[in-house]
């Protein structure tokens, strides 16, 4: 079986001098810099007691060292299980009753959650060429044999209850790189800013996986913000994937430098993912980076990737593209009720999860026999086979008998010049759902509910638009950007009406 750790000792073998991976904290490696720290950590691991098919948790933030935790793994046939050390003790213990992991590492140089965590978890210190490391070890070593060709286990992230995890196979993530390098044109003289969280499957799969495959160089960011991306893409930086969410506050912060687009001088790929395109919104975006603003669809159990554009720059196509190469996507149009060709998108290929861990019930709601797997969210598919999401299935929102896709009534928001990004939930009451609208605004801006009401009073029909508009300068946020609309109500509970 070919295996994740192989894309590094081919790049070792033909090019170990070239740049592998720089982070914040002035780390700066070559792949057989990478390759030396991986096998050094390894072995610290093995002396820990860590066998083949045991689970290593790994709380983390973007730097050298988290990469070097995910080969050293894969080396000794461990499973990574990535967790952004942001995530609360509950989440984190939650996650650890769940995997018996038997051994847990903190990458405390860049994270103060880390540091956290490995107080209450009693860990040593240890150092070597990946840098410094928090060691616990909370469980003797159970080595697990259905997981000998799983290579990650990545838990679903807003989440309540017993958690999910996502059996990612070997083959899962070098399908995914493979694929993420090839739709990119990624060559060795590509340098890609990591700031998308490798602790979830699209910095995972798309930014280091696929980095590591096409001998890419990889700039890792350990939190996001709008300056430090400001001067990366000034920097060198040549490709950068990102969600809407960061895409929006980079826009903000050049606005606020008195700059009307990037300008950058070798940025020559840019994507958004997570999130449906609006017309207006993908034009702003062009015009500020200057080249064609892409689009994809995926998620955690597909291995990030089902669906990505290349489209030229101008090109009026809001769609998630086409199929990547060896995926397959189908429409299930019983569901929603099946309106205009609508409905739940299916999926199969070599990107599907192997299932989630110690969990057969769930998998078998959203595993089919044949291999089709329901991703819970809606969609359709146009004259050119190109798919478009509409939204999540369970996100739908039924206000006086009609069906309101969030993502539409985002999209008339964003429009507005003064708002930086929305978030459109539905909640029941007096025995119909609500459209509310959650808006983030700069701090100091001088826009009202009543004025955004206004504005989209042209751009949606009645009952699509929104009973109650809350305005912010913040919206709760995991660390990939993505909105928590799960956090909306508690959050703002004091607003609503």
């Amino acid at each position: 079986m070919q295996r994740v750790e192989d894309f590094l000792a081919d790049q070792v073998q033909k090019a170990p001098d070239a740049l592998s991976l720089t982070d914040s904290i002035g780390t700066r490696w070559s792949f057989a810099d990478l390759d030396a720290a991986s096998t050094d950590l390894a072995g610290q691991l093995t002396k820990a007691g860590v066998q083949a098919n045991d689970r290593v948790l790994m709380l983390s933030e973007n730097c050298a060292a988290a990469v070097a935790v995910l080969f050293a793994c894969w080396k000794l046939d461990a499973v990574v299980i990535p967790v952004n050390a942001r995530q609360s003790a509950t989440e984190v213990d939650r996650v650890v009753t769940h995997a018996s992991p038997a051994a847990v590492l903190m990458t405390s140089a860049v994270s103060p959650e880390a540091t956290v965590h490995a107080d209450r978890m009693q860990a040593q210190e240890i150092t070597g060429t990946f840098g410094t490391l928090q060691l616990a070890t909370p469980m003797p070593s159970q080595p697990d044999p259905d997981l000998s060709d799983v290579a990650v286990l990545l838990y679903t992230t807003g989440t309540t209850g017993d958690p999910k995890g996502v059996m990612l196979t070997h083959d899962n993530l070098r399908f995914g790189g493979k694929a993420s390098a090839s739709l990119r044109n990624m060559t060795p003289s590509d340098l890609i800013y990591g700031v998308l969280p490798i602790t979830h499957v699209f910095g995972l799969a798309s930014v280091v996986t696929a980095s590591c495959y096409a001998g890419a160089s990889v700039r890792l960011e350990a939190r996001f913000s709008g300056a430090k991306l400001f001067e990366a893409l000034n920097e060198g930086v040549t490709l950068l994937s990102a969600v809407p969410q960061m895409h929006a506050l980079l826009m903000q912060y050049t606005k606020e430098q008195g700059l009307d687009r990037l300008g950058s001088p070798d940025l020559r790929y840019v994507s958004s993912g997570a999130a449906p395109l609006d017309p207006a919104w993908k034009r702003k975006a062009e015009a500020f980076y200057g080249i064609a603003l892409q689009n994809g669809y995926g998620m955690t159990e597909t291995t990030a990737g089902v669906c990505a554009s290349n489209n030229s720059i101008g090109s009026p196509d809001i769609s998630v593209g086409p199929c990547l190469p060896g995926v397959e996507v189908m429409i299930d149009d019983s569901v929603a009720g099946g309106h205009d060709g609508t409905g739940e998108v299916l999926t199969r290929g070599a990107h599907i999860m192997k299932g989630y861990y110690r969990n057969p019930e769930e998998t078998a709601k959203v595993l089919s026999s044949d291999g089709w797997m329901r991703t819970g969210d809606l969609g359709k598919i146009d004259k050119n086979g190109f798919l478009h999401i509409l939204g999540r299935s369970k996100e739908l929102i039924i206000h006086g008998g009609f069906n309101v896709y969030p993502p539409e009534v985002e999209a008339a928001i964003n429009d507005h010049p003064q708002v930086i990004q929305s978030a459109v939930i539905g909640r029941m009451k007096d025995g119909d759902e609500q459209v509310l609208a959650f808006v983030q605004i700069a701090e100091g801006d001088n826009l009202t509910a009543a004025e955004l009401r206004d504005f989209v009073r042209d751009r949606l029909t009645g009952y699509k638009r929104p009973a109650q508009i809350i305005l912010g300068t913040a919206l709760p946020a995991a660390p990939t950007g993505k909105i928590l609309k799960h956090k909306l109500l508690d959050t703002f509970a004091d607003q609503l009406a």
